[in-house]
């Protein structure tokens, strides 16, 4: 079934067309009619396989179709995302796909002023996308009212839950109305996400897709054993190796990514990162560099990178390993999006081995192995540009660094 074939708004299918979409992905071909009928949806689906578009063009018909009849004004739709870089990728989306209708959307989240988010929710809003916590200092302050909220959307809910919003979320039913549509996406399913999406759905359609494999087939995803002083030399092997792709290197905290920043920029690589630290004014310009192709190579860690949308990037580097394997499957799902192929590469030293282990029991397969042989793993140390061995004094300058974002980002708060 093409997308033109649906009977959805005109408007809509003028954006879709001139995206260059024909027809449907998996995700948005079963999620689709049931969310025009008003059901109730608990979807669970690979990242990168267009669950955003799969809500967002229902949606977007949805209220069109009510705002032509005309209504009382106010939030119709309320899109939760647990962080501030996905929920204004899932506003890009709303805003590119309704370009030719009616509707508006709007993005609030923290780390800006709350002013001018105050004076947009005056002029009125159709679809809010909304971070937890700045939504409810909002609602708190009397500023935004969801009694006419009509469709409520949890996107990347797993992650919601990783981050402790399960009670922020069980706070928010109390703000909106009982009678409303509901829409629960998901990557990864287990009892948590299973107790909570039923405590909030109504005799929801349940669509999965591809449980079997969780890494999407178009990922090529593979691990080498190396240790942890010298991933950085391998770092610097892959970036030199592929000079024009755009890597993304995933690190497993905010202190790690400035090292490895640093470590770049000693062999003369540039590089930036994205963590919770970094005001969200740097975050932004980050994220827009990286996504135009001018920054090559982003390092980021879980909190900031999950279920963000970077078109064409060619490889995911697992610098540190992920802690468990839903990580890991979002890790590697940020390349090979949509039917773009990808490569995903981990490194592994010996005291992640049992991690390694536990994420390939949990994917029910092991990862493919990268061989290096003893000569290899020498040349790649030998030939390194990085001649530094002061590790003292690079530690001084991680722990200088750390500080020096701190006060930047309490300064930031005071604002």
């Amino acid at each position: 079934m093409k997308f033109e074939e649906y009977r959805i708004a005109d408007g809509i299918k003028t954006s879709i067309s001139k995206l260059g979409f024909k027809k449907p992905t998996d995700i948005q071909y079963k999620a689709i009619p049931p969310i025009l009928k008003g059901e109730d949806v608990l979807a669970i689906a690979q990242t990168g396989t267009g669950k955003t578009a799969a809500f967002a063009i229902p949606i977007l018909h949805i209220l069109q179709e009510r705002k032509i009849k005309g209504r009382p004004d106010g939030v119709k739709c309320l899109v939760m995302a647990p962080t501030h870089e996905l929920a204004l990728q899932i506003d890009s989306v709303f805003k590119t796909l309704g370009k030719h209708t009616r509707i508006s959307s709007f993005c609030i989240h923290g780390g800006v002023d709350q002013q001018p988010q105050i004076d947009q929710l005056n002029k009125g809003v159709d679809v809010l996308i909304a971070t937890p916590g700045r939504m409810f200092d909002l609602v708190s302050q009397g500023a935004l009212l969801l009694k006419r909220v009509e469709i409520l959307v949890l996107d990347e809910a797993d992650h919601m839950l990783d981050l402790g919003f399960i009670k922020d979320i069980n706070d928010l039913m109390r703000h909106l109305p009982k009678k409303r549509q509901t829409l629960f996406f998901s990557a990864t399913i287990n009892d948590k996400i299973k107790n909570l999406a039923y405590s909030l759905v109504t005799s929801a359609i349940r669509i999965q897709i591809s449980p079997e494999d969780p890494v999407a087939r178009n990922i090529e995803h593979a691990v080498a054993f190396v240790e942890m002083d010298d991933k950085r030399f391998f770092l610097e092997y892959l970036i030199n190796d592929h000079p024009d792709k755009k890597i993304l290197v995933f690190v497993r905290t905010k202190v790690r990514a400035e090292r490895v920043k640093s470590a770049l920029e000693r062999v003369s690589i540039v590089a930036d990162t994205i963590h919770s630290d970094k005001l969200q004014e740097e975050r932004e310009r980050t994220m827009r560099s990286f996504r135009k192709g001018e920054l090559k190579i982003l390092i980021a860690t879980d909190v900031s990178a999950r279920g963000i949308d970077i078109p064409n990037v060619e490889y995911v580097v697992n610098y540190d390993l992920p802690e468990t394997s839903e990580h890991y499957v979002h890790r590697v799902g940020r390349t090979g999006r949509a039917s773009q192929k990808g490569q995903a590469v981990s490194f592994c030293s010996t005291e992640e081995k049992e991690l390694l282990e536990e994420i390939e029991n949990n994917l029910g397969k092991p990862i493919q192995r990268i061989v290096i042989s003893k000569n290899d793993y020498q040349n790649t140390l030998s030939f390194t540009e990085d001649k530094s061995e002061d590790w003292k004094k690079l530690l001084i300058e991680d722990e200088e660094g750390e500080k020096i974002r701190k006060k930047k980002k309490k300064r930031s708060k005071r604002k």
